[in-house]
């Protein structure tokens, strides 16, 4: 062994900074690319957004003519502007009667100037909704009970889980409480007693049949109701796999009364303390918008999912008056240029993959789901001479609102099944019409997989038992045992 010197020819592929960017951009959600853009302007003085004309909050300085350097008539207009903007400050509101905190309440209640901190009100005035913990304590503060028994009440409430159920036993919060208070075990049933007798009905329970028999007690006697309290106090497990046939022999009832009592308890709540939990919501905005305009669908961008940017003209104007003069806002200069050419080539292609979608789905769109045909991510790839993986970060995390709701651009996209014509239908077509003869079916004899394979095979299209199963698993639909009613 000893040291040598060889040559090797060999071919690879550098990714730019630009490009390393774009392809970044692309595959972000329109939230993400906010949150992008926004820290990007924080490191970026050369960038800024582009404020909608008559905005007096516009950062943009503008003269009539080249701008001139720091020190002369730009920065004295800049000086006057701030001394009248502080003279409006210190201006009193006369378009409000009162004055004191009083004018100031009616000011920011009106529907007037708003600043950034009113989003910050909404999100408090969200979390003010009561919980369900505060939603008993109103009502145990109502109530007439000694300092003790009130202590009880509240110590089992906070017990509660998020859907209003006492899921541990009372023997098993007992050793928790101080000794020398001498609480006993039916000091805790008769404070549970308390808290299952609060609204909403069927609060406290310790299982679900339990807290449907709550929520029917108050109810008016009669046959329906003592019925329905049977069931799911004793036969919440047949009812569960309506097994009514059981349920009858059991009870000795008629089809009729159990048919009452059945839709009864359906209207029952078994999560009564939901309702106070707070609900996540996560709004979506469109990226595209599709409108059908004569005979044609027709996909424009949604103006308010598109950031608009440009390059800060006080910096562009130093920069150019100081020419040859190497420093970091040159450097930002070109970094702002690759962004805002970055973010526009995003929103170019995400409109012709979209039109291309919506050309191959037409059929989509005129008559629905049953109308959706196969399409892959190769198909549209090859359409607009892009990569697979292009129109795959296309299509994760963007969406278009069109006259049948919002769908993501990847819900457009499926596997195919063959037919007897020798065509493909979609599997998004194929759920759909499994959803159509769920619907139709007759309740008191379900169709089973093994029928819903065979009626679409009478339609042509060749689908398999266990296929079906797991299409119908996808739609969320029960098995035939389960969607069966008397």
């Amino acid at each position: 062994m000893k040291p040598s010197l060889q040559l090797k020819l060999s071919q690879h592929l550098a990714l730019t900074p630009q490009l390393q960017q774009s392809i970044k951009l692309l595959q972000l959600s329109t939230l993400e690319l906010n949150q992008e853009i926004e820290k990007i302007l924080l490191e970026n003085p050369m960038l800024e957004r582009e404020e909608p004309e008559g905005d007096l909050g516009s950062s943009r300085v503008e003269a009539p003519g080249p701008l001139a350097p720091a020190g002369s008539e730009a920065a004295h207009e800049r000086e006057q502007e701030q001394s009248r903007e502080s003279e409006r400050e210190r201006e009193p509101d006369h378009d409000f009667d009162g004055g004191g905190e009083a004018g100031e309440w009616a000011a920011a209640g009106s529907g007037g100037q708003r600043d950034d901190d009113d989003e910050t009100d909404f999100q408090e005035f969200q979390a003010a909704v009561p919980s369900l913990r505060d939603h008993l304590d109103a009502q145990v503060a109502l109530t007439p009970l000694s300092d003790r028994d009130r202590a009880l009440v509240r110590f089992l409430i906070e017990a509660l889980d998020d859907d209003g159920y006492l899921s541990q036993d009372l023997a098993d919060l007992l050793p928790l409480l101080p000794p020398e208070l001498e609480i006993e075990l039916d000091d805790l049933k008769i404070a549970l007693r308390q808290i299952q007798s609060l609204d909403p009905a069927g609060i406290g329970a310790q299982d679900v049949g339990q807290c449907l028999a709550l929520q029917l007690h108050p109810l008016p006697p009669s046959e329906v109701r003592d019925l329905a309290i049977a069931i799911v106090s004793e036969h919440l497990e047949l009812l569960a796999s309506r097994d009514f046939l059981k349920i009858k022999r059991a009870l000795r009832c008629s089809d009729d009364t159990l048919r009452e009592a059945h839709a009864l308890i359906l209207g029952l709540n078994p999560r009564p303390g939901a309702q106070f939990s707070q609900a996540d919501t996560r709004y979506v905005v469109p990226d595209v918008v599709v409108r059908k305009l004569r005979s044609n669908w027709v996909v424009s961008l949604n103006p308010d999912a598109m950031p608009r940017l440009r390059i800060n003209q006080l910096y562009a104007q130093i920069l150019r008056d100081n020419r040859g003069a190497s420093g970091s806002l040159s450097s930002h200069l070109q970094e702002a240029r690759w962004l805002i050419k970055n973010v526009q080539q995003r929103f170019d292609t995400i409109q012709r993959v979209s039109q291309a979608i919506v050309d191959r789905q037409r059929q989509f769109f005129d008559y629905g789901d049953v109308a959706m045909r196969p399409l892959t991510l190769r198909e549209i790839a090859e359409q607009l001479d892009l990569h697979e993986s292009t129109v795959s970060r296309v299509t994760t995390q963007k969406y278009m609102a069109t006259p049948r709701g919002i769908f993501e651009f990847k819900y457009f996209f499926g596997s195919h099944v063959a037919t007897d014509s020798g065509g493909a239908a979609s599997s998004t077509a194929i759920r759909a019409l499994i959803r159509q003869l769920v619907g139709a079916e007759d309740k008191k004899k379900p169709l089973s997989d093994a029928k819903i394979a065979e009626l679409l095979g009478q339609q042509g299209i060749v689908v398999a038992r266990r296929t079906i199963a797991k299409y119908r698993e996808s739609l969320d639909i029960p098995p035939v045992s389960l969607r069966k009613t008397i």
